[in-house]
């Protein structure tokens, strides 16, 4: 079965995009291409544990199996080393991509305390990454069995050549962007 917000892309964004831009082909409109999800964990050097946790959770939240990130260099201040875990990633493509962005709209955004909309948080070339403070926020996470509180940053790769472009296509879609 198709996501919803897959045949909402299909539907309604296109439509509504192809007469806010003038493009002349559906082909041209901006699509979502990939959601990241990431997380660094400095703690991490000390306990090994942290990484089987954040991936566990991460795993959970996507949907799909996490990876560990690694160091790419030596930094004796942090007592870190080339090729020690420092962080959790997951890339989510097609449909678990179009559900993890249905379940962030609908049940996790909302569950922010005192949320106001999201910053901008635009690069420069049509992507949007913003931060979330407590991973809690996602229902999939029983609260119960967090051993500690960590935020994550969260990365949408599209189509969009520029920022006008992407800030409208994730507004069609529906996120809650600052007045």
């Amino acid at each position: 079965m198709e996501p919803n917000l897959k045949s909402k892309y299909l539907g309604q964004v296109v439509p509504a995009m192809m007469e806010q831009f003038s493009y002349t082909n559906h082909m041209e409109v901006p699509r979502l291409q990939k959601i990241v999800l990431s997380q660094g964990l400095g703690a991490a050097v000390s306990d090994k544990k942290l990484i089987d946790y954040a991936i566990e959770e991460m795993s959970t939240i996507a949907g799909q199996k996490a990876v560990a990130t690694k160091s790419k260099k030596d930094i004796s201040n942090f007592k870190l080393r080339k090729g020690m875990p420092v962080g959790v990633r997951v890339t989510l493509r097609g449909e678990r991509m179009y559900e993890f962005l249905e379940r962030l709209l609908v049940s996790s955004l909302p569950r922010i305390r005192d949320f106001q909309g999201l910053k901008d948080g635009f690069d420069g070339r049509g992507n949007y990454t913003f931060g979330i403070t407590e991973q809690i926020i996602f229902p999939e996470i029983e609260i119960d069995k967090v051993n500690r509180i960590s935020g994550m940053d969260i990365t949408f790769v599209t189509s969009a050549n520029t920022d006008k472009e992407c800030k409208a296509l994730l507004q069609n879609f529906g996120m809650p962007f600052k007045k």
